[in-house]
């Protein structure tokens, strides 16, 4: 879950003489954690520990699709894969508390693309993880590997294009509802010498990856959505939807979170 940036963060500040209860309190990693970068620092590759007993060297697609591509637009933005204590993978969604619909839409997909059919809550601070077990995660998402998303490549696997490229739709909803927003932009005009205020929807994605966002724009362009790269701090991670045609045609298709 730690680059080596972060485990050289958290070090430098014990080498400050801080405490580990501290450190860890700043900076989220557990002590334990800390503990063991003392003895080595680069994170471990994330390999499968053992073969797949659904899939074998070759992963199988999951069965409900639509599914599967929502899901993966929330794993892309909010969702994460670990090891757990024996042979399966925790995956990890993070939804925001504000919209609780998005929090049963994540578990009803978890539990659609689980061998399992299960998934389970965890309340934190603003937030809900869905989160469910399996040995099977890192064939549904062989994005998964070290570091952060926006620090490495990331790619979908044949089958996981001929998904999107089906149900487009799920995908670009999952992303808008992990990274995305519909919000109500507004300006004024001269009519007549008396200025008037006018709103207009709009949509937006932001994510510092540009393979993601390469994904969100292709699967906009497949749907014949029409997008604008808004820049922030000078860097493109903002992909905007304004035109109203192709904002009603999202808003029949995505909507807002809820």
């Amino acid at each position: 879950m730690y680059d080596t940036s972060a485990r050289e963060r958290a070090l430098s500040l014990v080498a400050q003489g801080r405490s580990l209860n501290s450190v860890s309190k700043e900076t989220g990693v557990s002590r334990a954690a800390i503990r063991s970068w003392r003895t080595r620092i680069e994170p471990l590759p994330r390999i499968r520990r053992t073969p797949c007993s659904l899939c074998g060297p070759t992963a199988e697609p999951p069965e409900d699709e639509a599914a599967y591509a929502y899901l993966l637009g929330l794993y892309l933005g909010d969702g994460c894969i670990s090891p757990g204590k024996k042979s399966g993978y925790f995956l990890r969604i993070a939804c925001a508390d504000a919209w609780p619909g998005l929090v049963e839409a994540c578990a009803a997909a978890v539990e659609a693309v689980n061998p399992s059919g299960k998934s389970s809550r965890v309340q934190a601070v603003g937030y809900t993880s869905v989160v469910a077990y399996s040995g099977h995660w890192p064939c549904l998402f062989p994005q998964h590997g070290p570091g952060r998303k926006h620090d490495r490549r990331i790619a979908l696997a044949p089958w996981q294009q001929s998904i999107v490229d089906t149900c487009p739709w799920e995908f670009i909803r999952g992303l808008i509802h992990s990274d995305g927003c519909r919000i109500t932009n507004w300006t004024t005009r001269l009519v007549g010498g008396v200025r008037k205020r006018y709103e207009y929807p709009r949509y937006f994605f932001t994510n510092k990856s540009d393979d993601i966002r390469k994904l969100f724009t292709d699967a906009l362009e497949r749907v014949g959505i029409e997008w604008t790269h808004c820049t922030r701090h000078g860097a493109p991670y903002n992909i905007s939807v304004a035109r109203g045609a192709c904002v009603a045609l999202m808003d029949a298709h995505v909507g807002p979170k809820y």
